[in-house]
């Protein structure tokens, strides 16, 4: 029995709405970030001075004995260690409230480059690891060092001058300590005339504290952006890292599309044989005995002949429409992957609950269609032998960006059984896997012992434009 329920396509992204701080929040907002600042400017310039120390060292060592053996080791392990630095750089900079910065990509080599020297040059051979180098070597010790003066100078002056009205008094004062509050007084009469030499130098302090400590969001807030603008820079993710990356992903998909497909034909050609292959011959052979049958005249036994030779005919036609709706169903052609999932659930012997977006039909292509219809015949089956279960939900829909177009398709199959459903090679979840995987998809398994089980394919869309 099957009920079928319709959900309608989901609205579009709500409009955004501009916020507009006053000057007073956005400030408040500032000074929550400066602690986090003022703690990464100061420790990246303790960083900066042990990774200059230490890759010098290391990389000018490497090249040297670059002319034996140990050479090129030694400089991959210096990348390496590069690398190391430049995680912990972006890793404090989380420390300043700015936005984190992209892993970029480590390995570019193919799945076929896995040989030893492949391995040991990797680093050689990755433009990332000689960014790190440099970033570390050369280019973070000399922003740390301005960085950290101009951060020691601010904290120095503004936290100083606020409180030098209490530290003050245990300094030694005198003319030949520097106590320079009777000076200025004396150079300025006309603003500290007749003033204690001690209120001036308090005042002057706490006036410097004042705009320092004021001040002190935006510098050293500009200073952790600076800093994470050249780490985005050279530590960060490039725009060719998304290339290969789509590269690989490809060649995965592809790699899993073709065996996906190999299983699927050894499995069609071994239904065939051990299905109507069989019958025809066993079809075959019977019209041979009625045709001797009705030579020598026996009507009777030639109309059994005849009738059980029209059944399994009948049986081999029936075999081969359910291994070509397998394959490609013509209502899947004619009508589109909702209503071919409707007929799925309709034909199942289980009560099925189809929640199908009628939107998915003109946002799905034929090949991602097919796939999915294929996918999700093979799950129903899997429900009806192996779970036990009464009941299932079959659940399609789109899942839509900020601008309302479709990115994926949603297809979620649960059920009421026993539970217990994993991924092992050779069987058939994993080849559902790989050809969702074909498409650059997901299948997750959810499928705890005892029950219910959530099988779902996310498959990625490309819309024409």
């Amino acid at each position: 029995m099957t009920t079928t329920t319709t959900e309608t396509a989901p609205l579009g992204p709500e409009a955004t709405r501009a916020a507009t701080d006053g000057f007073w929040a956005s400030y408040g907002r500032a000074w929550l970030r400066t602690p986090g600042s003022a703690l990464y400017l100061l420790a990246v310039f303790v960083l900066a001075m042990i990774s200059v120390s230490l890759l010098a060292s290391l990389f000018w060592t490497s090249v040297g004995l670059l002319v034996i053996v140990i050479g090129l080791p030694l400089m991959v392990l210096t990348l390496l260690i590069a690398r190391g630095f430049g995680i912990a750089d972006r890793f404090m900079l989380r420390l300043t409230g700015l936005p984190p910065i992209s892993e970029p990509e480590w390995n570019r080599d193919g799945p076929d480059r896995t040989g030893f020297w492949a391995t040991l040059t990797r680093p050689v051979r990755n433009a990332h690891y000689w960014a790190y180098l440099t970033h570390g070597m050369i280019v973070t010790p000399i922003i740390s060092t301005v960085s950290f003066a101009i951060t020691t100078v601010w904290l120095s002056v503004g936290l100083g001058g606020l409180t030098y009205w209490f530290w003050g008094v245990f300094l030694p004062s005198g003319a030949d300590n520097g106590d320079w509050g009777q000076y200025v007084s004396a150079g300025v009469p006309w603003l500290f005339g007749g003033w204690d030499a001690w209120a001036v130098e308090v005042v002057l302090y706490l006036v410097a504290g004042i705009v320092f400590t004021f001040t002190m969001p935006w510098v050293l807030g500009g200073l952790a952006r600076g800093h994470h603008a050249v780490a985005d820079a050279m530590l960060g993710r490039w725009s060719s890292d998304e290339l290969a990356a789509e590269v690989r992903a490809e060649a995965a998909a592809r790699g899993a599309a073709v065996h996906a497909e190999d299983v699927a034909l050894r499995r069609l050609e071994r239904d065939i044989h051990d299905g109507p292959q069989q019958r025809l011959v066993r079809l075959q052979m019977d019209l041979a005995a009625l045709e001797r049958r009705a030579e020598a005249g026996d009507a009777d036994a030639a109309a059994e002949l005849a009738r059980e030779a029209r059944g399994h005919a009948k049986a081999a036609l029936d075999e081969l429409r359910a291994l070509s709706s397998g394959v490609a169903p013509p209502l899947l052609q004619d009508r589109g992957l909702a209503a071919a999932l409707d007929a799925l659930a309709t034909s199942s012997p289980l009560w099925v609950q189809v929640e199908v977006d009628p939107a998915i039909d003109r946002a799905v292509s034929q090949e991602v269609a097919r796939t999915v219809y294929f996918v999700v015949a093979e799950l129903m089956t899997n429900v009806v032998k192996h779970s036990g279960a009464t009941a299932a939900t079959l659940r399609a829909t789109l899942r839509r960006s900020t601008a309302g177009t479709p990115t994926h398709l949603d297809v979620w199959l649960v059920d009421n059984g026993r539970g217990g459903a994993v991924l092992s090679a050779g069987h058939g979840l994993e080849g559902l896997r790989e050809r969702v995987a074909g498409l650059r998809g997901v299948l997750v398994i959810e499928s705890p012992v005892g029950g219910p089980t959530s099988v779902g394919a996310h498959v990625p869309l490309t819309v024409a434009p």
